[in-house]
C-alpha cells in the first residue's frame, strides 16, 4: 500500500470514526461517557453539544479524504485539533487524577495516531493525487 492510499484510508476511518462517535454522544448523553452517568444535566447538556461538533469534525475529515490530492494542510489542521484533544486529557489526568480506563486508552491511541498522521499529511499531494477515490 503507498503512503497515499494509506493517508487516504487514515482519513476516511477518521472521518466515520468521529461521525458515528459524535452522533452516539448526541444520541446518548451522559450515557455515552464511562462513569458519567450520574453527572447530571449540565454535563449531559455539554457532552452532546460537543457530540455534534465532533460529528462536524469527523464530516471535515470525511470532506479532506475526498478531495484529489488530500490536502495536506487540511490533515495538518485537523490532526492538530487531535492532538490538541489528547493534549487535553493528559491536562485533564495531571489536574484532575485518573478516568476511567477507556479514557486512557483513547488518549493513547491519539497520541499514537497524531504523528503518524502528521507524517503521511502531504504524502498524497507529494503522489499527485494518485490514490483517488
Amino acid at each position: 500500500m503507498t503512503r497515499a492510499k494509506a493517508l487516504r484510508g487514515l482519513a476516511r476511518t477518521m472521518g466515520y470514526a468521529c461521525v458515528a462517535i459524535g452522533l452516539f454522544h448526541v444520541l446518548l448523553g451522559n450515557a455515552a461517557i464511562p462513569g458519567a452517568t450520574s453527572a447530571g444535566p449540565t454535563v449531559d447538556s455539554l457532552g452532546r453539544f460537543l457530540g455534534a461538533i465532533f460529528a462536524g469534525y469527523g464530516l471535515a475529515w470525511l470532506w479532506a479524504a475526498r478531495r484529489s490530492p488530500v490536502p495536506a494542510a487540511a490533515v495538518r489542521g485537523l490532526t492538530a485539533v487531535f492532538l490538541l484533544g489528547a493534549l487535553g486529557r493528559l491536562l485533564s489526568l495531571a489536574v484532575e487524577g485518573r478516568p476511567h480506563w477507556f479514557q486512557l486508552a483513547l488518549a493513547a491511541l491519539e497520541l499514537a495516531l497524531s504523528p503518524l498522521l502528521f507524517r503521511l499529511a502531504d504524502a498524497d499531494e507529494r503522489a499527485g493525487g494518485e490514490a483517488a477515490v
